[in-house]
């Protein structure tokens, strides 16, 4: 696990982050962690031509030891049963998943030392492990947050190759929310001109609001680094006549500010249009508190 420096400017919720793998098999065009390949490969020679980010796609690095090294941390006497963020970088269900299965590895241990998590996924795989996500969260917390960026289907499959479709995704809220987890349904990243049109916020928001999530978490796309170039080599293969007004509202002092407090005016007006909440910090911070079921076994 790696430890989250308490000097990052994002507010977070947990202090410890989790991932199975490094490079993600989904392809996402605008995913923020193409340049975590340079960790490993110090000579990266495609990065000037905006090819790093489809080596992070295909070049998928697994922790195949993860259970074992993680086993010895949960079982450490310092350690204090902190909240995990599984899978903050890379997806832990991501299609390699269904070959290596070390999700299922991990939630047995955290059931088995009664630790809380939140996974964060855009693959209808974790479905598969329905049954161990239920039982943790009737002994602790668990949240399961979604993402999804927009409904059209076809748009999806540019933007998110590999990742399971908008509906799919939709069903796994459906099938969390009678359990003892909280949901989430994350539209991150809103990309302009893109999926910002208003028929898709609203119809986003409208299925959020279907699927009885404890909150919606929104956010703009961000452009910086390998991401940046890799963003605008899709743009220009697939939507030539965005690349210009990418660049001017992308660019120092254009007009990313006046757009994003437009944007967000719209999005404050579809939560409570849609009775929403984006706070996901009371989520999380009641279900800690919530009083464990016990078991015999604890006795």
């Amino acid at each position: 696990m790696n430890k989250i420096k308490e000097t990052s400017s994002l507010k977070l919720p947990f202090r410890w982050d989790l991932n199975l793998y490094r490079g993600c098999e989904h392809g996402c065009n605008y995913c923020y962690a193409m340049y975590s390949h340079s960790y490993l490969e110090k000579r990266e020679t495609s990065s000037s031509t905006g090819e790093a980010g489809y080596d992070f796609f295909r070049k998928i690095y697994v922790k195949t030891n993860i259970a074992e090294a993680l086993e010895k941390k949960l079982e450490a006497r310092s350690w204090k049963k902190e909240l995990i963020n599984i899978g903050g970088v890379c997806d832990s269900y991501q299609p390699a998943e269904a070959r290596y299965c070390m999700m299922r590895e991990v939630l047995k241990l955290m059931i088995e030392y009664k630790n809380p998590v939140t996974i964060s996924t855009k693959s209808d795989l974790i479905l598969r492990d329905f049954d161990l996500l239920e039982e943790l969260a009737e002994l602790t917390y668990v949240n399961v947050a979604v993402t999804v960026t927009t409904t059209d289907e076809k748009l999806s499959s540019l933007l998110e190759p590999l990742a399971s479709s908008p509906e799919k995704r939709f069903s796994v809220l459906r099938a969390f929310k009678d359990t003892a987890a909280t949901t989430g349904l994350h539209m991150m990243p809103i990309l302009p001109f893109l999926t910002d049109s208003p028929e898709n916020l609203e119809q986003v928001f409208s299925r959020a609001a279907e699927c009885e999530v404890d909150y919606v978490l929104p956010g703009l796309l961000n452009l910086r680094g390998e991401t940046r170039k890799h963003f605008f080599s899709f743009l220009a293969c697939n939507f030539p006549e965005l690349s210009v007004p990418y660049r001017r509202l992308y660019v120092e002092g254009g007009d990313y500010r006046t757009y994003k407090a437009e944007l967000y005016g719209v999005l404050r007006n579809l939560m409570v249009k849609y009775h929403l909440s984006a706070d996901y910090m009371k989520p999380i911070e009641t279900g800690l508190s919530r009083p464990r079921q016990l078991k015999l076994t604890d006795f």
